[in-house]
């Protein structure tokens, strides 16, 4: 477990002490653990550098030896508003509730996860995304967002494009716009399906 997870998992724990994040709910701190990241990339200016994890983790470790107190304050803030954006962009789907609403989406995805492999700066790409929502106020599921964005647009567009440069240029442009929309949204962004026999074995 490194830094951020025992720091993050003290203070989702005291937000809301029903939460088993070494069990059942370990996604929603792997969750919260990578946007705290992002968040923090973009604050400290290291999206898109080569070594930003490395730039990241010194840059927390001094700011922890210099004042303990302010990140600590500064880390329960930012759950607290994380905790309030998941209630609002996160929802569960139980058993096949909404499936027909999901398929068409679904199959997109799974057209454009061959090119998505293939592009050769995607890491890049979605660094580029995953600025532009928190720039615009989205910390939840940054990650997530931003990868299903780029495979939409793929998905959607997969023979409007004669070059790999062009292709690259207009993915950038139109996923830029799409996020700037998505992030003046109200409402559920990603969903989550979970079995019905997992209700029964609580």
């Amino acid at each position: 477990m490194n830094f951020i997870e025992i720091l993050l998992s003290e203070k989702l724990k005291n937000k809301n002490p029903m939460l088993d994040l070494f069990g059942a709910d370990r996604k929603v701190l792997q969750i919260a653990c990578q946007d705290l990241t992002n968040y923090l990339k973009v604050h400290w200016n290291l999206i898109g550098k080569e070594a930003s994890e490395w730039e990241l983790v010194d840059k927390l470790e001094e700011f922890y030896q210099k004042d303990p107190k302010e990140l600590e304050e500064f880390i329960d803030l930012w759950t607290g508003i994380w905790l309030k954006k998941w209630s609002e962009r996160v929802k569960l789907l139980i058993g096949n509730e909404d499936s027909r609403k999901w398929d068409k989406m679904t199959r997109i995805l799974n057209d454009a996860e061959p090119l998505w492999r293939k592009l050769p700066n995607r890491r890049e790409l979605q660094e580029v995304v995953i600025y532009t929502l928190i720039r615009n106020g989205e910390i939840c599921g940054t990650s997530i967002l931003a990868e299903n964005l780029l495979k939409m647009e793929l998905g959607e567009n997969k023979r409007r494009y004669t070059t790999e440069k062009e292709q690259i240029i207009n993915l950038v442009n139109r996923t830029l716009r799409k996020t700037r929309e998505l992030t003046r949204s109200k409402g559920p962004l990603i969903y989550v399906r979970i079995d019905k026999g997992y209700f029964n074995s609580v």
